[in-house]
């Protein structure tokens, strides 16, 4: 695979402005093991190569298990996930995949009993940003593994 453009070159003003905001998750009411399920799911959804990649790896950092990582796809099946990170993968999967009519209400109910108001805004700004990052890697077909070294990845140990 070929990447397309360098958008980060192209747009350098916009590529800072875009880390400065997924950046922000450091600061987030939600524990950092959700929001790299969240990021990984929004990633298998939208073909994000790149992104998948690069969040499988993080997670792996973070301490996520290997099996965890694999039932991620089946994670309705699976016994592997809490009440709360079924929520937050439930909230990412409508808001990835956004329904003509909105978000149903049993949804955002579902959702709403596992996290606080706040809890859930921060939630729903790193679903934003995750496919916001997934689009422009998937239109520009950004190399899997391409950013291992300026992001420290390799101590994943999967490269």
């Amino acid at each position: 695979m070929t990447q397309r453009i360098n958008y980060m070159a192209q747009s350098p003003e916009f590529f800072k402005k875009m880390m400065e905001f997924s950046n922000a998750e450091h600061n987030s009411s939600v524990e950092l093991k959700i929001l790299d399920l969240v990021h990984i799911r929004a990633s298998q959804i939208n073909g994000c190569g790149f992104c998948l990649d690069m969040h499988v790896k993080q997670a792996k950092i973070n301490g996520e298990s290997e099996l965890r990582l694999y039932h991620l796809p089946i994670w309705r099946e699976s016994t592997l996930f809490s009440p709360r990170e079924r929520a937050a993968l439930a909230w990412t999967e409508i808001l990835t995949k956004l329904p003509e009519h909105g978000v149903p209400d049993d949804v955002y109910e579902r959702v709403r009993g596992q996290f606080s108001e706040k809890e859930l805004s921060d939630l729903t700004f790193s679903v934003m940003a995750i496919n916001a990052w997934n689009r422009i890697n998937v239109a520009f077909k950004t190399v899997p593994g391409s950013a291992d070294a300026a992001f420290g990845l390799a101590k994943a140990g999967l490269s």
